[in-house]
């Protein structure tokens, strides 16, 4: 009765050693598929890190370059408000009061000084007077017909652009061209 059961281990260690040896080709093909298996999904892996640590890379460098946007913002409204101040002055003339002088120059040196701090942070200010509209950089707050400007052209500046690191900060508010009527006398079509 010992022997039964050593005959039967030996009974069912023997197919599997069989299968072994029958079909080494067919084992080393499964291993080399389940290796490429695991090399690929490592390669996937390896190439969602790289995505993973540019994206985290990216929003790290946004954050440090647009974390005081709404400060900007604010900041390059009190430009636009000392611009504002300094344009309802008096315009020169050679009788002005010296104080009248004084005060310009002195707004105008601050003014200067101010801009001059902004644009070292990256907070820049773009004249769009002259340029194509574009809904991207500016609102239109009107439109005026015009013979000298092509339609669509930003023809007066209420407010400037402001840019921070190249980003719109704040629109500027515009008034764009369109095409003029015409101011001919009226043709009757149907003679």
């Amino acid at each position: 009765m010992t022997d039964e059961p050593k005959n039967t281990a030996q009974n069912e260690t023997a197919p599997q050693e069989e299968a072994l040896l029958e079909a080494p080709d067919q084992r080393i093909a499964a291993l080399e598929r389940e290796l490429q298996e695991m090399k690929d999904k490592w390669l996937r892996a390896e190439a969602d890190m790289a995505n993973l640590r540019a994206r985290t890379k990216r929003e790290v460098e946004d954050a440090k370059l647009y974390a005081v946007q709404k400060f900007a913002r604010d900041v390059a409204e009190a430009a636009e408000n000392l611009k504002r101040g300094i344009d309802s002055l008096p315009k020169r003339n050679e009788a002005e009061p010296e104080i009248v002088t004084k005060l310009r120059d002195g707004f105008e040196g601050i003014e200067r000084s101010f801009i001059s701090l902004l644009e070292r942070n990256g907070i820049t200010r773009v004249d769009p007077t002259g340029a194509a509209f574009d809904a991207n950089l500016h609102q239109a707050m009107a439109e005026q017909e015009s013979h000298e400007h092509p339609p669509g052209t930003v023809l007066q500046a209420w407010s400037q652009t402001w840019l921070l690191n190249g980003r719109l900060l704040r629109p500027g508010m515009v008034v764009v061209t369109k095409a003029a009527q015409p101011t001919g006398p009226a043709v009757d079509e149907t003679a």
